[in-house]
């Protein structure tokens, strides 16, 4: 009895040992798991109560808890929680009485940051109104199809002369600001901390209160030098979409990835990568018409069933746009998925990693850029015949940067400078193409598309590609023909793109 005793504890003992060997995340996906199933819970609970806890009725209730708290600090400003509530009572009874907007009329934010975007937030949210935030650096067509888009009634603007405010960005001064108002969790895109440890090294570089660091899009290259720089910051990458159904936390804090495939999570939430022809730009479907899953290793179209658990509410005033997100019969007839238009991967220890945007979207400086908007801005120049826009990589940069194949007009000549001027005005910098491709012919596909695939895999490599290649040069202000100097210097990181 006392042998088999013994056997019984001895295994007890190194049960935590096998379990640690292994499955070396299981206590750490368990934790994950029970935290977004409780706050799925609350969630649940607080959709039940009535009236229904929403984030105005928090706010509220901080309001009336701590009237005098600090809410908003923004340069030498504090704004308490009662004087923000105060300013959004403002903003509310305003919009109501003098541009009479009711109940679920959608409003359009056109704002970079400042304290006005929050209490204007909070302001439409005590009114029931719908807001649409529109990019800050958009401009001409793009401003104006993306406010035709949502519907809105009433497009609100900053005053962008009459205040003094950083409205960029500024990597020289971000760890003053952080030691100034004594920060301990920083918000970021990829960029933001690449350019951050591009900056000068200093001796009080470690001098701050940054603890934690959420945001996506960051580089494993970049996430090691940050953290060897700035300290033992936790760094918590994710990934989502404002109106997606379906997220990842990368809560282990692995180097590279954007999430887990959490066990435990993938049984309550349905979820799958599948086989996408980029090609044809839509996923690809077996003998029997349905989606084919991809096995580990391998990247996938990431798409999530459409439930109750996991809805997929749409976009304001887009219909269409709506319907373009779902996808329908993917692995049984009248199964309906939400359609990411990301590319994903998840290797063989469950991380998820992210590949690519598909379609006409792709990504440079953080922000998204719609290739079929550049085409139409670059197709008004009067010596464009035709124009077919896309992203190529850039050795050592986070996602893509815009490239543009031209196609002159007969009897037209190419002119650097006109083109230079004309993209600066209607395009922000981050969309702007910095190289371009004069070619006789610009292919299409069967479906009357442009073909992308092939001029993103050659690039911009003078050495490789025969036809006339173009420089966005800022400095003289317009388009310069590309040579090996130029390449070799953006290759070496000497040229700042």
């Amino acid at each position: 009895m006392l042998p088999v005793l013994y056997t019984v504890l001895a295994g007890l003992l190194l049960l935590p040992l096998l379990l640690t060997c292994c499955c070396p995340y299981l206590i750490q996906d368990l934790r994950y798991f029970l935290r977004v199933a409780n706050l799925a819970r609350r969630v649940r609970s607080y959709r039940q109560r009535r009236p229904v806890r929403t984030i105005l009725r928090v706010f509220l209730e901080r309001v009336r808890q701590t009237p005098h708290k600090p809410f908003l600090l923004f340069r030498d400003e504090t704004l308490t929680y009662a004087q923000v509530d105060r300013r959004s009572n403002q903003v509310a009874r305003a919009l109501h009485d003098q541009l009479g907007l009711r109940q679920g009329d959608c409003v359009a934010l056109f704002m970079s940051n400042e304290p006005a975007y929050v209490w204007i937030w909070l302001g439409l949210l005590k009114l029931g109104c719908p807001m649409a935030c529109l990019n800050y650096n958009i401009r001409a067509k793009s401003l104006l199809h993306c406010f035709q888009c949502c519907g809105a009634k009433v497009l609100l603007a900053s005053p962008g002369a009459t205040l003094a405010l950083r409205s960029k960005f500024s990597a020289s001064q971000f760890w003053d600001d952080c030691r100034k108002y004594n920060v301990t969790a920083i918000q970021y895109i990829g960029e933001l901390l690449r350019y951050l440890c591009n900056t000068p090294a200093k001796p009080n570089d470690r001098d701050h209160k940054v603890k934690i660091a959420l945001g996506n899009g960051l580089r494993g290259d970049v996430w090691k030098e940050f953290i060897k720089r700035f300290g033992d910051i936790h760094v918590y990458e994710f990934y989502a979409s404002t109106e997606g159904n379906i997220g990842f936390m990368n809560y282990p804090r692995k180097i590279g990835a954007v999430g887990r495939a959490n066990y435990l999570q993938r049984k309550v939430v349905r979820y799958e990568l599948i086989k996408y022809d980029v090609e044809k730009d839509e996923p690809v479907r077996d003998a029997n018409g349905y989606c084919i899953k991809v096995p580990k290793g391998e990247v996938g179209l990431l798409v999530c069933k459409i439930t109750q658990l996991t809805p997929f509410n749409g976009y304001a005033g887009g219909k269409s746009q709506t319907e373009k997100k779902k996808l329908r019969d993917v692995f049984e007839k009248g199964d309906l998925y939400f359609n990411s238009g990301d590319l994903l991967m998840i290797d063989h220890d469950d991380f998820v990693y992210f590949h690519d945007r598909v379609g006409d979207t792709f990504r440079w400086k953080g922000e998204n850029v719609a290739t079929t908007e550049v085409a139409d801005i670059v197709g008004l120049v009067d010596f464009v015949q035709e124009v077919n826009v896309y992203g190529v990589p850039v050795p050592g940069h986070e996602g893509r940067i815009g490239m543009a194949s031209i196609k002159i007009k007969e009897n037209h000549e190419f002119n650097g400078k006109k083109l230079f001027q004309h993209i600066s005005e209607y395009l922000p910098s981050y969309a702007r193409p910095r190289f371009l491709r004069i070619q006789d012919t610009i292919e299409i596909t069967g479906t009357f598309k442009h073909r992308k695939v092939t001029l993103m895999e050659e690039g911009f490599n003078p050495t490789v590609i025969k036809d006339a290649l173009y420089f966005m040069d800022d400095t003289a202000k317009t388009y310069v023909p590309m040579t090996e100097d130029i390449y070799n210097a953006i290759s070496d990181k000497t040229l700042k793109l």
